[in-house]
């Protein structure tokens, strides 16, 4: 019975999301207010759990470790915020909280978007074999010489298209518009991995209208659609009546 009711509602959420692509109209508006508040709901009993009670109840009464009480009291005083009168006594847990996430976040952003990158442009442009010096030219590898090579100019190129107290003009020109070149893969690459990546989304929930529209959940889908597409034609002709009652009474009110 629950795979049923869920089977169902699940395939009317996404439809009555699928509907903005239309225009915006109730069904979304009804979509988006259920996806929002559960999210935020389930993300506050999660918290809840796994924070309240897993890491600070349990281990204070149960197995003694008072010490605990020290960051339950800082996230206490966070709330405090709420209150006009005692809000000052949350600027200590913030600055804690900003003061530990900052130590904790710069060197790792340090070491994987400075020092990592950095590495990757000062590895040597040949390698040393038993025969001599030999060149890589095998672009498939990572780490072969000719992807080192294409790396050092991505990143010359790059740095000296933002430098901008020399004039582009001739070679300087050039270096530039190949730094172009390489941002305009990056930025590519980029947008098409986050297109690729909500296509997986899509195909997913298309993946759940085709199972759930199977008899043995009761056709949800088929009747969904029917229901919304009702609906969207109903909403289509309720806002042409209005627009045509205003327009003949003189008002710009729809």
């Amino acid at each position: 019975m629950e795979v049923l009711i869920g089977a169902w509602v699940a395939t009317g959420l996404t439809l009555f999301i699928y509907t903005f692509l239309y225009k915006d109209n109730p069904l979304f508006k009804l979509g988006e207010h259920v996806y929002v508040g559960i999210s935020v709901g389930y993300s506050i009993v999660i918290t809840i759990y796994a924070v309240g009670v897993k890491l600070l109840w349990i281990p204070i009464t149960q197995e003694g470790e008072g010490h605990l009480l020290i960051p339950a009291l800082l996230g206490l005083r966070i709330a405090a915020r709420f209150f006009p009168k005692i809000a000052w006594l949350s600027r200590i847990s913030f600055a804690f909280v900003v003061g530990f996430g900052s130590g904790t976040i710069i060197p790792r952003l340090i070491s994987s978007n400075v020092l990592s990158q950095l590495e990757d442009t000062i590895k040597p442009l040949v390698s040393m074999t038993a025969s001599g010096l030999t060149f890589s030219m095998n672009v498939l590898d990572p780490k072969s010489d000719v992807n080192n090579l294409i790396t050092l100019i991505g990143v010359v190129s790059v740095l000296f298209y933002f430098f901008f107290s020399v004039e582009h003009r001739g070679v300087g020109k050039a270096v530039a518009r190949t730094g172009i070149v390489f941002l305009m893969v990056a930025f590519g690459a980029a947008f098409g991995y986050t297109v690729m990546s909500r296509m997986s989304l899509l195909i997913g929930r298309f993946d759940d209208l085709i199972v759930f529209s199977g008899a043995e959940y009761g056709c949800p889908t088929f009747i969904w659609i029917a229901l919304v597409v009702g609906f969207l034609v109903y909403f289509h002709f309720r806002d042409k009546r209005r627009m045509t009652t205003a327009a003949s009474d003189g008002t710009n009110e729809p």
